[in-house]
C-alpha cells in the first residue's frame, strides 16, 4: 500500500448529505482494507456522521457546501477532517444542558478517545474551519 493515501469529496450543506458522507467515508476505508462490519468502520461512520450534521446544522446557512478529507498516512494514521465556510468553531456543551441536540461534539470526542485518538479544529485560509479526527490505523488481518 502507499506510503500516504487521500480522497475527498465536496458535498451540498443539505441534511441528506449527512447520509452521501458517511457512505463515501465508508466505502474509502473499506478499499483501504477495512472491512466494513469492523467495530472502529462503525465507530468512524458515527464520527462522520456527527462532523457532517455540524456542517449542515450549526453553519446558519452561511457554508453552502462542506468538504470531507480522508488522509491515510504510512498504514498508521488515519485522519478525517470536515470542512466549513462558517467561522464559528464548534463548542461543547455543558453536560447539564438538557436538550435534543447540541451534544454531537461530546459524542465525537468521546468516540475519537475511546479508539486511541484526537481531535482538533483548524482554521482555513478562507476564513472557515475544518475539524479533523486522527485514529490510529489497524487493518485486521484476513485469515
Amino acid at each position: 500500500m502507499a506510503d500516504h493515501q487521500e480522497a475527498s469529496v465536496t458535498l451540498p450543506s443539505d441534511p441528506v448529505s449527512v447520509a452521501a458522507a458517511r457512505r463515501y467515508v465508508g466505502n474509502v476505508l473499506s478499499e483501504w482494507g477495512l472491512p466494513p462490519e469492523a467495530d472502529v468502520a462503525d465507530t468512524v461512520r458515527l464520527i462522520v456522521s456527527e462532523l457532517a450534521t455540524n456542517a449542515v446544522q450549526h453553519t446558519l446557512g452561511q457554508s453552502p457546501t462542506f468538504t470531507v478529507d480522508v488522509q491515510l498516512d504510512r498504514d498508521e494514521r488515519l485522519r478525517i477532517g470536515v470542512t466549513d465556510s462558517h467561522p464559528r468553531y464548534p463548542k461543547r456543551l455543558p453536560a447539564a444542558v438538557q436538550q435534543d441536540n447540541g451534544r454531537g461534539m461530546v459524542i465525537i470526542r468521546w468516540l475519537t478517545a475511546e479508539c486511541g485518538g484526537r481531535l482538533s479544529v483548524s482554521p482555513t485560509r478562507e476564513g472557515g474551519k475544518t475539524v479533523w479526527i486522527t485514529l490510529p490505523w489497524s487493518v485486521p488481518v484476513q485469515g
